[in-house]
């Protein structure tokens, strides 16, 4: 049975896009965006992927598996879509638009 998957984008390559599966990149980008604040200071790739792993589901993401990788991948495309914004600080964080 194929992998259903998902065209993403990313903020630092523009009109280049990459097929990744569509159910990791669904459970992620959910979790994303209950965790990044739309306010304040915003948080950093570290505290994101720390932050998403309790909203994840455990079939995709066994014991966290992989979900630093996919949290970066769907970060840069939440970016380029504009639902993202990082903010000028060291180290980089972002918050929701």
């Amino acid at each position: 049975m194929k992998e259903e998957t998902i065209s993403i984008e990313n903020i630092n390559v523009p009109g280049k896009t990459t097929q990744v599966n569509a159910a990791k990149y669904s459970a992620m980008r959910s979790a994303l965006l209950k965790v990044v604040p739309k306010n304040g200071e915003g948080l950093t790739h570290k505290e994101m992927a720390e932050l998403s792993k309790q909203y994840l589901p455990d079939d995709l993401f066994p014991g966290g598996a992989k979900s630093m990788w996919w949290s970066k991948t769907v970060q840069l495309d939440l970016e380029a879509k504009g639902l993202l914004k990082r903010k000028a600080t060291k180290p980089l964080r972002w918050v929701k638009v």
